[in-house]
């Protein structure tokens, strides 16, 4: 919540008390569509039934609420409808990845009040603290304590404002101690913080939070537990911070945190004395990382064994937590042509049907994404929409000359584009976590296929991650031999056009067209083949035909003709690297060569000698209209 400590209590009228039918059934079910009131005798819910929330709940000391999997709790709108458990009390959340148990109100953010635990922990407000809801109590001594169990729990639509200054969240834990249990927990569509520990010494592992708009995660009043595996991501206007933390820092640790936003904003904020120590850490799209209003300082902060960097340019790309974790609280389904955050099945498109992507998209493991020939893809622009396969995952392109596949932005600016997840040799190592989202690659499998494109345009793309890192139209991590890719152009994008990190795919058929930085980029070792490539620079600003870095693979490039109106460099070979170029044409570039790093002109073979600055390269056969298919207009040769 976001701010206050005091709070007039809301009057509760228990209107109906829920008792045991006799001494020896514990199970009881409240009339459908009237869920309110104290329940002070064990109760299981039935997940046959929906229950309708219309007023506050509230489970009693001494006793425990089981909900099975399955079950739908559905709030009336409104500040005095929540779920909250007392000291003493306890909750049973049996849901599964199949079955998620499911808590919501109307689907407008903000409309009910969420599940509140209330626990015997400790907290610096002390013992017998008053909530700023509802009078609630909480705070002890009992650092172990148990509020119950919850197990894959999606909580939807919280965030209820109490007064001016003052918000439910969607889970709030009011000093829960250490033997509760939260594993598998999705926190989405809230106007206010998506959890909030205020004291207490629980932990949480798997949580995802969607378009909460205050802090998706927040602590306070000394909290020191535990969160494992979590995924922030915003793609909405006007939220604060994927992490606030306030008041006395108890060290907290959370362990592989990504956090992706497509608005810009702040990652973490860190209040009055606060801290935490961050082990893996990605986020992709925030205007800034830190900040630190209060009396901390970056030394309060340790991520990945050192103090936040607060340098403008500062890089986090260290957890390897994606969303595929969270397909079970996420959607897998086509809806209203838009498609899912994570496909966890075969699909096949329609081609007479347009589709969107808000956000990423991710082809799970197992999975095929099957794309006939001319079906189009708008994305929105922004660093938290793109499409990736996974490792494990497949994708099949089917696109001909006559009717190709395009993939572009809703407004012409820059998007994620299309990213392969391979389990081939990188230098990088097995399960290397990418720059971006947490994906993972890299394993030892260099004939691993992630499936076959065939003609591909991909336009606009090249969002900015961050100040010194951008997507690319294709990206292929670690993409292994037995993936083909033929027919692919990369058209008007900020960034490079291919970027190959390790791995070994090979493609062939490749157009690059005004992208304001690299045509075609390898680095962590990649060894493929590059054949048939045409590379056009009309526009002012771009980097150049080829950059190279990192260990030298020698990867072969078969007829490379790159043609310049506006000069530049064509080549770059850094750091060790190199290549073999059979077939080679350079027209129009100021320079034609560099090498800025420990690489020389030996490394770089150009029809069977070193390259040549002084030499005129025009003996590569590709020429533009090789690839009328990507722009019928172009004149034939």
């Amino acid at each position: 919540m976001k701010t206050l400590r005091k709070f007039l209590a809301l009057a509760i009228t228990a209107s109906l008390l829920f008792t045991s039918c006799d001494d020896d059934d514990n199970t009881q079910f409240p009339p459908a569509g009237n869920f309110t009131g104290t329940i002070t005798a064990d109760l299981t819910l039935d997940p046959s039934q929906q229950y309708t929330l219309t007023g506050a709940v509230l489970v009693a000391s001494g006793v425990t609420l089981t909900i099975p999997a399955g079950t739908e709790i559905v709030s009336n709108v409104g500040t005095e409808n929540y779920l909250a458990v007392l000291q003493g009390g306890s909750i049973d959340i049996q849901g599964t990845a199949a079955n998620p148990v499911i808590m919501r109100s109307n689907g407008v953010a903000g409309s009910w009040g969420g599940l509140l635990l209330c626990g015997n922990a400790t907290t610096t407000e002390g013992v017998n603290a008053t909530a700023e809801v509802g009078g609630l109590v909480y705070g002890g001594t009992t650092d172990n304590d148990s509020s119950g169990s919850i197990d894959y729990l999606i909580i939807r639509d919280a965030g209820a404002q109490i007064n001016t200054n003052s918000q439910f969240n969607g889970l709030t834990l009011y000093a829960v101690g250490s033997g509760t249990t939260i594993e598998n927990i999705a926190i989405i569509n809230g106007t206010d913080d998506g959890v909030e520990f205020f004291g207490g010494t629980v932990s949480v592992s798997n949580i995802y939070l969607e378009n909460n708009e205050d802090d998706a995660i927040d602590w306070t009043e000394g909290w020191n537990g535990t969160i494992n595996t979590a995924y922030v991501t915003n793609t909405i206007s006007g939220f604060s911070t994927a992490i606030e933390a306030d008041g006395q820092n108890n060290n907290p640790t959370i362990n592989n945190l990504t956090a992706i936003s497509s608005t810009g904003g702040l990652a973490v904020q860190i209040k009055n004395a606060s801290g935490a120590t961050i082990n893996g850490f990605s986020a992709t799209g925030f205007d800034d990382l830190f900040d630190f209003p209060g009396t901390s300082t970056a030394t309060a902060l340790q991520i990945d064994n050192a103090d936040a960097d607060t340098a403008n340019d500062a890089v986090y790309a260290s957890s390897n937590t994606n969303s595929s974790s969270f397909s079970w609280a996420t959607s897998t389904d086509i809806v209203n042509n838009q498609l899912p955050s994570n496909i966890t099945a075969d699909v096949t498109l329609d081609a007479s049907v347009q589709y969107t992507i808000s956000g990423p998209v991710l082809v799970n493991s197992g999975a095929t994404l099957t794309i006939p020939a001319g079906t189009v893809i708008v994305s929105e622009s922004g660093t938290a929409n793109y499409l990736a396969v996974l490792q494990g995952a497949g994708i099949d392109i089917q696109g001909t000359a006559a009717n190709p596949v395009e993939m572009r932005s809703s407004d012409g600016n820059a998007w994620g584009g299309l990213l392969l997840c391979g389990n081939a040799t990188t230098t990088e190592g097995v399960n290397a976590t990418a720059e971006v989202g947490g994906l993972v690659y890299g394993g030892t499998t260099d004939n691993d296929s992630s499936g076959n494109i065939d003609y591909l345009i991909l336009r606009n793309t090249g969002a900015q991650i961050n100040s010194d890192s951008q997507f690319n139209g294709l990206t292929l991590y670690a993409v292994g031999s037995g993936t083909t890719i033929d027919n692919v152009a990369v058209i008007d994008g900020a960034d490079d056009g291919v970027e190959f990190f390790g791995g070994t795919v090979s493609v062939t058929n490749f157009y690059a067209e005004n992208l304001e930085d690299d045509a075609v980029d390898w680095t962590e070792g990649w060894n493929g083949t590059l054949t048939n490539t045409f590379v056009k620079h009309t526009i002012n600003g771009f980097s150049t035909a080829i950059e190279a870095d990192g260990v030298n693979n020698n990867p072969t490039l078969v007829n490379f003709t790159a043609v310049s109106t506006t000069g530049g460099l064509g080549i770059q070979i850094k750091n060790a690297s190199g290549a073999t170029i059979n077939g080679c044409t350079l027209t129009g570039y100021g320079t034609k060569f560099d090498f800025p790093g420990t690489s020389t002109t030996t490394d770089l073979q150009i029809d069977s000698a070193n390259a040549n600055e002084a030499t005129t390269y025009n003996t590569s056969t590709t020429v533009e209209a090789d690839f009328n298919w990507v722009n019928p207009a172009v004149a034939r040769q």
